[in-house]
């Protein structure tokens, strides 16, 4: 008689009743309140997926267009792209390079690492006066997630898993989903080469992305419009005990294969 495996449940759950966010708040102690207010306690095993648009509202990542003065270059590029030369100024400060671009269309390789349409700069949910106001991502969301994590664990003695996640398009997919741009006490990459499937043969390339996986999973309670659910608890995961950084999964340039050889741009 074969051993009966074990059952698996993940479960998701959106935190209710989050306050608007503004700069200076402390994401912590509003995390632990939900969490209050949910009647959950947290478990060392858990993730809190976190949007990046929370913690970027948190730490004052707002910018007026209107303080903006574009380049020469934005002023070209904003032609191209049909955009406000305002905007890809700001966009071409937090990148490293242009990476594609036509009619209303601008992907750049971010400061972070990353490749993105817009550096991620975003006007959707952004309140203030008039359209001028956007809002960048973190200046550092690996830093982000580990401070949030340190935060939890002075107000609930509990550190559980952190990712906080933005939206990312993909080559040759249609379709946004969720990516893990930051990461603290969890890996952000499972190597599981030298391990067997189930056949036992031995595997050799495989390395899963778990930040991403955690972070599209998480999408799908926080939503992407006025679901108003930006802090998402992931329970159930049984994850190696590894502290990884969402850099981790940033393919260096000299490994990809989809990055151009000419003009610095993929």
């Amino acid at each position: 008689m074969s051993a009966v495996s074990p059952l698996v449940q993940v479960s998701l759950t959106g935190l209710p009743d989050l306050p608007l966010v503004q700069p200076g708040d402390d994401l912590g102690q509003l995390i632990v309140d939900g969490l209050a207010r949910a009647e959950l306690a947290l478990l060392p095993s858990d993730v809190l997926v976190i949007t990046s648009k929370l913690v970027s509202k948190a730490e004052g990542r707002f910018f007026n267009l209107a303080e903006v003065t574009p380049s020469a270059h934005a002023e070209e590029i904003a032609a191209e792209v049909r955009k406000d030369p305002r905007l890809v100024e700001l966009i071409l400060r937090e990148s490293s390079e242009v990476s594609r671009m036509r009619a209303d269309v601008l992907i750049v390789r971010h400061r972070l690492g990353f490749t993105l349409a817009n550096a991620g700069i975003d006007h959707s949910n952004v309140s203030g006066d008039g359209e001028d106001w956007v809002l960048l991502l973190p200046e550092d969301p690996d830093r982000s997630a580990r401070e949030i994590r340190a935060r939890l664990g002075a107000l609930t003695g509990v550190q559980p898993g952190i990712v906080i996640s933005d939206s990312h398009g993909r080559p040759f997919r249609q379709g946004t989903v969720g990516a893990a741009i930051g990461v603290a006490g969890i890996p952000a990459l499972h190597d599981m080469r030298g391990q067997t499937d189930l056949f036992g043969r031995v595997l050799r390339i495989t390395v899963t992305g778990v930040g991403d996986e955690i972070a599209a999973a998480a999408g799908l309670v926080s939503g992407q419009g006025a679901e108003g659910l930006p802090v998402v608890l992931v329970r159930g995961l049984t994850l190696p005990d590894v502290d990884g950084r969402a850099s981790d999964l940033v393919r260096p340039p000299e490994l990809d294969l989809y990055r151009s050889s000419a003009g610095g741009t993929d």
